[in-house]
């Protein structure tokens, strides 16, 4: 035992005393699993010596420390950030149609309506006006436009990131959303495919959409296609509509400083419109020149220039009386094509320069006598005798009104209803040379009076309507019926309902000024109904054919001899009558028209070439001061008949028909009619229990007559002052085709 004892072999540990075996195996402290818990003593005086050297340093690491692990977590942030970019942009994109079924939606068709001889007369449609190529347009508009909008645009791939970090820092700062950082690129992905709403959804979309834009499209079609989309203000679409509306040229000759002014709509198109505040308008396009400057666009002396050019006032609507026309013709678009897919140009048989004299005419005579006469509105149309409308002006100013006066407003016509009466007379076997007695004349509980208390007693009939004499039509009204007067209005082209009743011969049921002077067409054409339009043709934009208007066979209505005679009678209205004033050096007819208390005037005349009818009056149908149709609308008639017929070879009326001399009755020879010696009495039938001579006579008006055209109406208590006079016999001679009818035979049922 002792033996073995002293053979093992015990481990030693290095520096301890027994750390040397006799074999001189031995295990320091590295060979440790676990190193000991204490060090020696030569260690930590080691690690105390080093400690001292790293003070100075250690707060310097502690600070690298902490930055170190603020950019670490700003990395772990900035990778799950993107990761839920990444998941919204997938979200929402899984919601769109596929990529590969996108395509740049069409624009809203333009509909281009030109005058007979190719002059634009106005755009319509969603857009308002037609596309036009960045090449074909001022370029100081798509310069204005990228300097204000967009100044990185053609450097950047759809988005601006410089653009967009700027415009969060300022809404950041300034605690409201005042910038959006866009890119011209999704300002026009948003106009395309999207709606205005400012949700997360959206925004991604444009993005998205503004990537793929890129994609597909060059920088310059991207520009040209924002261009012609872009809402300008005030109802226009595109630069094209837009400088029609502020400007009144194509985008095509904008100068520099309307190209900064359109360049600044883009901010706020309603608020900054010229239309509505001009001034703020013109802050803004100096704000877009400054722009252009500081971008090199423009020079020193182009700023300047376009610094010192007057701030544009336009009006706040479309303004020019074609406009009227072309509100007309698309009405009646839908009728003749259906809905309209693409461009189309629309020729109309208006004639620009007529239609411009036709509209300086009805202002020039408002503003210098609207005031003083109590008038403010005015109307004219001329048609062709073909049925083409050459011109038409519904009104004093389109742009302060657009009701259309000239085919939509229905007024009594007055006496210029009296050729209907007139015509049914001949008709019924009556002739110009046929004679009547003008006196005072009553019907039932109504008697119209001549204008101004003036009778002329026994005249013919071309001189009763040549001086518009009121008796004598309300005669000739009962002596054929009122029903042929309403039937015969109706055949020539009043459209507009009739009251069949006596009054009728004074023009008491209304009528539009389109449709009367429709209605005297038959008479300058010779007898024949054409159709009334103002469309001629309608083609794609690339020159397809959709409608045209080919004529037709317009059907007779009034036979030759008929013709000729109204002709002849209508002819003394201009010459001698109550029209004189309307006279020129070509052969023409017509007849005015006086409504009640002068609310209405009206002359509708013609020459074998046009005819020509025009209004007077007031929207509120408030009387104006003496106004009758041989005044201003016979002026106004003048006016645009002698510019319209210049150069224009001289034609004849249609119809012959002469005059009996032996028939003939000059009016100023005859005295009016004696009261003393009263025509016999008439039968009770016509309204009155007694006998209508013993009543007092009643004093004439002052002898003032310029025209023949007014009337009186019956008033609530059934008579006016008038009513004394004895109702005249309703034929006092005159050679008839036909057979003989009197008012009497009338009235007794004869």
């Amino acid at each position: 035992m002792a033996n073995r004892r002293d053979s093992r072999i015990e481990p030693s540990f290095e520096g301890s005393p027994r750390a040397k075996s006799s074999d001189g195996f031995s295990v320091s402290e590295e060979d440790r699993v676990v190193p000991a818990n204490r060090k020696s003593a030569a260690k930590r005086k080691s690690a105390k010596a080093k400690s001292r050297g790293r003070g100075r340093s250690g707060s310097r690491r502690g600070l690298f420390s902490i930055f170190g692990r603020l950019l670490y977590w700003c990395f772990v942030l900035c990778i799950w950030g993107g990761i839920a970019v990444a998941g919204i942009v997938v979200y929402y994109g899984a919601k769109m149609p596929a990529a590969t079924t996108w395509s740049i939606p069409d624009r809203a068709p333009n509909i281009k309506i030109v005058s007979v001889d190719g002059q634009l007369i106005a755009n319509r449609g969603m857009s308002g006006g037609e596309a036009v190529g960045l090449h074909e347009m001022s370029p100081y508009i798509p310069e204005a436009v990228v300097a204000i909008e967009d100044r990185r645009f053609y450097s950047h791939f759809g988005i601006d990131p410089i653009g967009l970090s700027r415009a969060m820092v300022t809404n950041v700062v300034g605690g409201h959303f005042s910038q959006g950082g866009s890119t011209l690129t999704q300002q026009l992905a948003k106009n395309l495919f999207l709606t205005p709403d400012r949700t997360l959804e959206r925004k991604v979309q444009e993005v998205l959409l503004a990537l793929w834009l890129e994609h597909k499209h060059s920088k310059d079609q991207i520009l040209e296609m924002y261009l012609n989309r872009v809402y300008f203000g005030s109802g226009a679409y595109g630069v094209e509509a837009a400088s029609r509306r502020y400007f009144g040229k194509s985008a095509r000759d904008v100068s520099l400083s309307e190209a900064a002014l359109l360049a600044g709509l883009l901010k706020a198109p309603s608020r900054l419109s010229p239309a509505r505040d001009p001034k703020a308008a013109e802050e803004r396009a100096q704000l877009v020149l400054a722009a252009m400057r500081g971008e090199g666009k423009i020079s020193e002396k182009e700023y300047k220039v376009a610094l010192s050019a007057p701030a544009t006032r336009a009006p706040s609507y479309w303004t020019g009386s074609e406009n009227y026309v072309a509100d007309t013709v698309m009405e009646e678009l839908p009728d003749l094509i259906g809905d309209v897919r693409g461009d189309i140009v629309i020729d109309t048989t208006v004639d620009l320069t007529l239609q411009k004299l036709a509209e300086q005419s009805i202002r020039r005579l408002i503003d210098e006598s609207g005031k003083k006469l109590n008038v403010t509105q005015g109307t004219l149309v001329s048609i062709d005798d073909s049925g083409a409308v050459r011109a038409m002006v519904g009104g004093y100013d389109y742009s302060t009104s657009q009701f259309d006066r000239a085919s939509e407003a229905r007024r009594q016509p007055g006496s210029a209803f009296k050729p209907f009466v007139y015509m049914a007379a001949l008709e019924a076997g009556r002739t110009p040379d046929s004679v009547r007695n003008d006196a005072p004349i009553r019907i039932g509980k109504w008697t119209p009076d001549n204008y101004g208390g003036k009778y002329y007693g026994k005249v013919t009939l071309a001189t009763a309507l040549a001086k518009s004499l009121n008796s004598v039509a309300a005669q000739l009204t009962m002596e054929v019926g009122p029903d042929a007067v309403v039937e015969a209005a109706h055949r020539m082209g009043i459209q507009s309902d009739l009251q069949s009743n006596t009054s009728i011969a004074l023009g008491t049921s209304e009528v539009t000024p389109l449709e009367l002077t429709a209605a005297y067409v038959p008479f300058a054409n010779g007898g024949y109904k054409p159709d009334i339009h103002f469309i001629q043709r309608i083609t794609t934009a690339g020159g397809k054919v959709l409608y045209e208007n080919n004529g037709g066979g317009a059907p007779r209505v009034i036979k030759a001899d008929i013709v000729g005679m109204m002709n002849s009678m209508m002819t003394g209205t201009v010459e001698v009558g109550t029209a004189k004033k309307a006279a020129f050096n070509w052969p023409s007819a017509g007849k005015t028209g006086t409504s009640q208390n002068s609310r209405d005037a009206w002359f509708v005349g013609y020459t074998a070439n046009l005819t020509t009818g025009v209004w007077f009056g007031n929207d509120d149908g408030s009387p104006m001061k003496k106004v009758t149709g041989g005044a201003l609308p016979a002026q106004a008639w003048h006016e645009f008949m002698v510019a319209a017929h210049e150069g224009v070879p001289v034609r004849p009326l249609p119809g012959t028909w002469k005059s009996t001399p032996s028939d003939t009755i000059v009016p100023d020879e005859i005295p009016s009619a004696d009261a003393s010696q009263p025509p016999p009495t008439p039968p009770a039938a016509v309204g009155q229990s007694a006998p209508v001579a013993q009543a007092p006579a009643r004093q004439a008006r002052p002898a003032q007559t310029v025209d023949a055209d007014g009337f009186d109406m019956p008033s609530d208590g059934g008579t006016t002052a008038s009513v004394g006079h004895p109702v005249p016999p309703g034929d006092v001679g005159g050679p008839k085709k036909r057979r003989q009818t009197s008012i009497l035979d009338i009235l007794s049922g004869g």
